[in-house]
């Protein structure tokens, strides 16, 4: 048994040197091994062998990738994994789109799981803060699902650069001083800080937004797995707030209407007087933008929806995914792609490697568009002069973000954003330079694939969707 022995769990560089190794040198999966320094090899183990002279081999960029996030897997077996698919990649060179191959379909997987951890770590830290002798500092305990520590802590660094914080899991620690990233070794939870004052003023504000008319208890739970909660300050609450759901429910039906806030109306009136039917007024910032669209008569959409729905995410991000109008739950929430499509557009990120908050979402049409059926209101598809109407607002958008690459979802967002009409099913696959240097990506609405009735098409569909959002992905 030929073993490579690696720095620690997360040794990407170590396993890749020890991988090209072992391939070189011809040895099959079944007689190489991966071993984390400190664990020793056995008796009948050695070494790597030599490298043979003047050799050499290519592996895509996709699979180095996909290792890079896999070796962050939990799993044991992760790294013999990695080294079969680097085995048969030689022989197989486009083995990684074959998605359907059993060891791909297992590496995906793990990665997805790694990204997930990802995400739910960004979602779920909840700092405390520490009255040091030095000045304020802020610290936090998580317990990530996989080893995600080192990928996520810049994340922290960008979100509270001016905060002096340090994160403690059993895996390491990620410390932020204001100027430099560093980390450390493992913790235990007993270093974490316990109970401050500030989780107080929280949770009076967490239960006064809690909506029991909208509470779903196993949506909640799929977003906010139970092993999270001991971190989550407000998580003391929620047993409570459910508890009371449905007598609070009762009590806000038979509450009568509140009076409108005239300092609101009266705000909304300058600007609508001052600003958005003078051709001149160019907003400043997004927040400016979604105050202005409230105001906005420039189609008869405003009539029967409830809100503007402008878009949201990074303020200043390279990429932009652009989306026909908002649904029925984005209307009332006023944030785009909160609904079914939006799981979808969210999972399909995920797999493609892009984290939903460092891009700009929103959509070509800024209200709901509907029909009345019975209890529900039906999506209706915006006409021509309605997304021309609306074009300013999309344009205003663009230049606040700059964004380098545009994903449009559909043949909507496409007339949105390009001012043409164009084929989907043409245009796809294609990467079409704008005059302000933006590239556009043209895509299929994630609603399309939730309206297809087949699996097997809704698979390849779904695949090819993914497809897209990694090509978009390469061009940042």
């Amino acid at each position: 048994m030929r073993v490579a022995t690696l720095a620690g769990e997360t040794d990407f560089d170590g396993w890749r040197v020890g991988a090209r190794a072992l391939r070189l040198a011809g040895v099959p999966p079944v007689e190489a091994a991966f071993r984390v320094g400190g664990s020793g090899p056995g008796l009948f183990d050695d070494g790597l062998p030599p490298a043979p002279p003047d050799a050499g081999f290519h592996t895509p960029r996709a699979f180095v990738d996909l290792a890079q996030s896999v070796i962050l897997h939990r799993s044991e077996d992760r790294f013999d994994l990695l080294y079969r698919l680097l085995w048969r990649l030689q022989v197989e060179p486009d083995l990684i789109r074959v998605v359907t191959d059993v060891d791909v379909a297992d590496a995906m997987e793990r990665a997805k799981n790694v990204s997930r951890a990802s995400h739910k770590m960004k979602a779920f830290v909840r700092f405390r803060r520490i009255d040091a002798a030095d000045g304020e500092r802020w610290g936090a305990w998580f317990e990530p699902a996989h080893r995600v520590l080192e990928r996520t802590a810049p994340f922290f660094t960008r979100r509270f650069p001016n905060m002096i914080w340090t994160i403690l899991t059993p895996d390491g620690t990620a410390s932020w001083d204001g100027d430099a990233l560093a980390f450390g070794p493992p913790a235990t939870r007993d270093m974490a800080p316990g109970e401050d004052e500030v989780e107080d003023f929280w949770k009076t504000y967490y239960a006064s937004t809690f909506n029991p008319a909208r509470l779903k208890l196993k949506t909640m739970q799929g977003e906010m797995p139970k092993r999270y909660w001991q971190n989550l300050p407000e998580a003391a609450l929620i047993r409570e707030l459910t508890a009371q759901s449905s007598t609070r429910t009762e009590t806000m039906v038979a509450a009568p209407a509140s009076e409108p806030n005239l300092r609101l109306t009266k705000t909304l009136s300058r600007i609508n007087r001052d600003h958005a039917f003078d051709q001149g007024f160019v907003p400043s910032s997004l927040e400016e933008l979604g105050q202005a669209v409230q105001t906005c008569r420039r189609c008869p959409l405003w009539r029967d929806a409830t809100q503007g729905v402008c878009g949201s995410g990074a303020k200043q991000s390279r990429l932009m995914i652009v989306g026909e109008q908002p649904g029925d739950q984005e209307d009332l929430a006023g944030r785009p792609f909160v609904g079914p499509a939006g799981q979808v557009l969210n999972d399909a990120l995920v797999e493609a490697g892009i984290d939903r908050e460092d891009a700009f979402v929103t959509n070509a049409v800024k209200h709901f568009k509907h029909e009345p059926r019975g209890k529900r209101r039906i999506h209706r598809t915006p006409l021509v002069s309605e997304i021309s109407a609306c074009r300013w607002w999309l344009d205003a958008e663009r230049r606040l973000v700059r964004p380098k690459v545009i994903v449009t979802l559909g043949a909507t967002a496409a007339l949105g954003v390009l001012n043409r009409k164009i084929t989907v099913a043409q245009a796809r696959g294609q990467v079409l330079a704008q005059p302000d240097g933006a590239r556009i990506v043209t895509t299929v609405h994630p609603s399309y694939l939730l309206r297809l009735p087949e699996e097997a098409a809704r698979s390849a569909e779904r695949r090819r969707f993914v497809e897209d959002l990694s090509r978009a992905r390469a061009l940042i």
